[in-house]
């Protein structure tokens, strides 16, 4: 996936602050915000390390959750014009509106 770093099984999303000149890492999936700045990778690796070990030691600490639990399911919006072009795809392709959309995410998200 473009942009994001695994650190110990955690996915962050990585960018570019301008501002700073600096590379953000963001864990996405805690149940909390943990972000991490540096100048090049191999510090954003150590930098990720040492913000999601103070993350997982404050949930620890304060008897929390670290992830968030996501039930699988979310409320979508689109134009009425792609709500029908995504219909008929589905429709083309022998499955419910529900599996075409499923399996489109899973592609885009190389999971």
């Amino acid at each position: 996936m473009k942009n994001v770093m695994t650190i110990r099984g955690q996915q962050a999303v990585i960018t570019y602050d301008p501002d700073i000149e600096m590379l953000r890492g963001e864990f996405v999936g805690l149940n909390g915000g943990a972000d991490f700045y540096a100048a090049d990778v191999a510090g954003l690796h150590r930098e990720g390390e040492l913000s999601l070990n103070a993350f997982m030691d404050e949930c620890a600490k304060r008897g929390i959750q670290p992830r968030k639990n996501f039930s699988g399911k979310f409320v979508l919006r689109v134009a009425p014009g792609i709500h029908e072009a995504a219909v008929t795809a589905a429709a083309a392709s022998g499955e419910s509106l529900n599996q075409w959309v499923a399996e489109v995410i899973k592609e885009a998200a190389h999971t």
